[in-house]
């Protein structure tokens, strides 16, 4: 009796009535149904759950897909068993296949990432390298396709698996369509949301081949060089100071009123006045060198120009005449025509004043006799 029971639990041992997977990870996309040797048995129960399908495959040939749902492997009426049914011995008997449960949900928070930089030709700043990285999600959307193109005869095959391979999928396109926009790189932050848009229909092409689908692809950041970086920060800096001297003079009042709560920073103060000051004479030579006309070259082998003479105004008669070089002026002070008391003005002076009193003139005079006394 006894061997009678050891001979039938081993017989029973050999057949399968329940198949069913309860995912208990995050990760895992595929999972083989742990058969061994043993036969199916006509009438087995199979439970998918949902955001499941169990795909049946023999010998390398693609069974039936099934959704969600409790079936029993025995019902001729079922639609779904329809290459089931053909093969061989059909449900007659205990049949052997494998049966491999695929994970159909959303797998979200997938990186990628340029491993090496994106050479490209910018508008701006002419050749430069760009590195970008960002994130995406996808599900299976064809579990039968995506077993025979990517699970292979894998046991297990988890989300890391499949990211790797469509991560370099989509570097290399990110790359070729990055390439083809020609954005000017100051302006690719302003476009994420409209390549990631264009990138996913773009890739979802090369995700139909092993059935997945792309729900999301997003830009997360596109990065220049650092060098690059430090001088456009520079740059922008110079853009927000403004006025070179009008800062240092800022920042050097702003340090007289620190320095006069702590006298013990006279010291510091003294370089930085000098700075100041210094700052102040190179902005006015700067200046002055941008609104001065160029000088005229000296010819070779002769003295340089003479520089440009002080033009006079004198009034005349009640009448403003002029303008009059050095020269004209002092004739007309020896005739007579320009007085002691004539009022004179040049560039530079505030107002008129008498020929007399002017320091530039007093040499005129000098050789001009006084008014004759009257008899």
């Amino acid at each position: 009796m006894a061997l009678l029971n050891i001979l039938k639990d081993k017989v029973l041992g050999q057949f399968i009535d329940v198949i069913e997977w309860i995912d208990d990870t995050r990760n895992t996309i595929v999972w083989k149904f742990p058969r061994g040797d043993n036969e199916i048995k006509y009438g087995a129960q199979l439970t998918v759950r949902e955001s499941q399908n169990a795909v049946f495959l023999h010998e390398g040939e693609l069974g039936d897909v099934f959704t969600p749902g409790r079936y029993e492997l025995a019902t001729r009426n079922i639609p779904i068993m329809t290459t089931l049914e053909s093969w061989k011995y059909g449900f007659q008997s205990p049949f052997k296949a494998d049966v491999y449960f695929v994970n159909t949900r959303q797998f979200t928070d997938q990186k990628w990432g340029t491993a090496n930089p994106i050479m490209l030709r910018d508008p701006e700043f002419g050749p430069i390298r760009l590195r970008a990285f960002g994130s995406y999600t996808f599900s299976i959307a064809d579990p039968g396709k995506f077993i025979i193109s990517m699970a292979g005869t894998n046991p297990l095959l988890v989300s890391e698996d499949v990211s790797g391979q469509l991560r370099n999928l989509l570097v290399s396109r990110f790359a070729d369509a990055l390439g083809e926009a020609k954005i000017p790189a100051l302006d690719l932050a302003a476009q994420y949301n409209e390549m990631g848009d264009f990138l996913r229909g773009y890739l979802q092409k090369d995700c139909d081949v092993y059935g997945i689908v792309l729900n999301t692809f997003l830009i997360e950041n596109i990065s220049l060089p650092p060098a690059v970086e430090e001088a456009l920060d520079k740059r922008t800096q110079m853009g927000v100071l403004g006025d070179m001297t009008k800062y240092t003079q800022f920042q050097a009042a702003n340090a007289l009123a620190d320095a006069a709560k702590n006298p013990g920073t006279a010291g510091n103060m003294v370089g930085m006045l000098a700075g100041v000051n210094l700052g102040g004479v190179m902005g006015g030579v700067m200046q002055q060198s941008q609104q001065a006309p160029a000088p005229q070259q000296a010819p070779a082998g002769g003295p340089p120009p003479l520089p440009d003479a002080a033009t006079w105004y004198a009034g005349i008669q009640g009448q403003q005449q002029g303008p009059f070089d050095a020269p004209t002026l002092s004739r007309k002070i020896a005739s007579g025509e320009i007085g002691r008391e004539t009022l004179v003005w040049k560039q530079g002076m505030a107002n008129w004043q008498k020929a007399a009193e002017v320091a530039d003139l007093a040499g005129f005079f000098a050789s001009v006799p006084p008014p004759f006394p009257p008899a």
